[in-house]
Parts: structure tokens; sequence; C-alpha cells
């Protein structure tokens, strides 16, 4: 078993709900992603560069693309949704807003392969 793996078996409910979905829809959209650490969260890497993470905090489960220009390049996506320089608040009330994930997730492995490709 990997980080990723051992963090959503560590987790119950709503969190649970949401941070495997997040890790699903990442690992449907890159299947070459692989299962490692990215500051210190357990995070699916791709590229050996971090693609994503999900980690359940006091009142939101918290989506990291690990890329600001990601976020910035994906705002009107995002409306309506809590944000930071380098975060999105998902609400553990509400539905996995998939479209967002798989957005954000594109975008990022799109980012790293031009890195990668440059």
């Amino acid at each position: 078993m990997g980080e990723v793996s051992e963090y959503v078996e560590s987790l119950s409910g709503a969190d649970r709900a949401l941070v495997e979905g997040v890790y699903g829809r990442a690992r449907a959209l890159v299947p070459d992603a692989q299962e490692g650490r990215s500051y210190g969260m357990p995070a699916l890497r791709y590229r050996g560069r971090p693609l994503v993470a999900a980690r359940a905090s006091a009142d939101h489960v918290g989506l990291y693309p690990f890329s600001s220009d990601v976020l910035a390049a994906e705002a009107e996506a995002l409306a309506g949704l809590r944000t930071t320089k380098g975060s999105v608040s998902l609400d553990r009330d509400a539905a996995l807003p998939a479209d967002v994930v798989d957005r954000l997730v594109t975008a990022r492995r799109d980012e790293i392969d031009a890195a990668e490709d440059s």
C-alpha cells in the first residue's frame, strides 16, 4: 500500500468520500500517476512531480494542485468555491465537484508535460 492509499484508509465518512473521490478521478485521468508525498502530504505524483493532493482538515477538505498558475487559469471554473493561492476548499457536506477536479488535474498534468517536454 502507498502513502495515498494508507491516508484514505485512515479517514471515514464525508472526509473519506471526498478524498477518495479526488484521488479516484485523478487516477482515471492520469493512470501513470504514482503514490508519494509532496509538501508533507500524501499525493499523487506524475513524471516525478506533484500532481494533486487532497487532505481533510477541521472544517473542509483541501484540494492541492501544486500550481498557482493552474488555479489562476481555472478561476472561472472555481467561482463559488473558497480558494487560496495554492488550494481549493471542498465542503464536506456537498457532493464532489467532479468537473472542477477534472479541470484542475488535467491542467496540472498538461503543465507538467509541457515542462518536461521543453
